[in-house]
């Protein structure tokens, strides 16, 4: 008879074999014990499938890399250089552009030529930290040209308010153009930083502001048609005079300040117009 053959001769001692309980004598229920997934309930299909270490997709070993973690060593470290040198770019270009528009300093005072090498002429700023007195002035460029006319005349247009047409094409116009906001404007600065009280040049920057202010006022009177306004047909512009009229802009009516409000003139000299621009064939 076999030991696990319940009755009263089966072996009984410290050395018979140990029978697990039934599940009916361990108060379990059948369905706990084992059963296929589709006796508990579950759809069929659905029992996962056993590998070596156990059900295949209960415990994954990790996600793949992706992104810089996926390249070799060899490559994360150029990566990781690349990242460094553009860090320390960018924090050079920050520290420069603040010590240019920052006032005067001790640290500009003594390397005020190495930032200006930095930063001109592409990263040319025009504003200021800390401006203690924002402009209180309106500045409008005009522009005059003598023209000769087909029978050899010369005549002298009026005064074309150049400021005055950008400020009615930028009125009411939720995009207006960087052209119309400030080239006559960053233009004007330009020769005003380059030439004294008496219009003469300082400085090497010069005669390329007069170049850049005069080409300017020939696309612009070109635009205007001032040609044939002055002769009613054909002509050519022999040359161009230019002038700004600056006046204080009027102090709020609670404010006990005083100030001028009469405009004043500041006029340069005839710039005669080369062959080529007074043709149009500089744009």
């Amino acid at each position: 008879m076999d030991a696990y053959d319940e009755g009263s001769d089966a072996r009984h001692g410290p050395d018979a074999p140990v029978r697990p309980a039934p599940p009916e004598e361990r108060g379990a229920a059948p369905e706990e014990r084992g059963a296929p997934a589709e006796e508990r309930g579950a759809p069929p299909g659905s029992a996962r499938p056993v590998g070596p270490s156990g059900p295949v997709g209960a415990h994954p070993l990790g996600e793949p890399r992706t992104g810089v973690a996926a390249l070799s060593l060899r490559y994360r470290i150029a990566v990781a250089l690349v990242l460094a040198v553009v860090a320390v770019g960018v924090c050079v270009q920050l520290g420069m552009t603040f010590l240019h528009v920052a006032p005067a300093n001790t640290v500009t005072k003594a390397h005020g030529k190495a930032v200006d090498d930095w930063i001109y002429p592409e990263f040319e700023q025009n504003w200021k930290l800390f401006a203690p007195n924002p402009l209180q002035q309106n500045i409008s460029i005009q522009v005059r040209a003598g023209i000769r006319g087909p029978d050899g005349m010369t005549s002298t247009t009026g005064w074309y308010d150049l400021s005055a047409e950008d400020g009615r094409a930028i009125d009411k116009n939720l995009l207006p153009s960087h052209t119309q906001q400030n080239e006559l404007r960053r233009a004007w600065d330009f020769y005003v930083a380059t030439h004294d009280g008496e219009n003469r040049p300082v400085g090497l920057r010069g005669s390329l502001s007069e170049s850049y202010l005069r080409r300017i006022m020939v696309l612009r009177l070109d635009r205007d048609d001032a040609v044939r306004a002055a002769t009613g047909g054909a002509g050519v512009i022999e040359r161009v005079q230019v002038r700004s009229r600056t006046s204080n802009v009027p102090p709020p009516r609670w404010s006990r300040e005083k100030v001028s409000t009469t405009p004043s003139y500041r006029e340069l000299p005839w710039w005669k117009v080369p062959q080529d621009e007074a043709a149009g064939g500089v744009r």
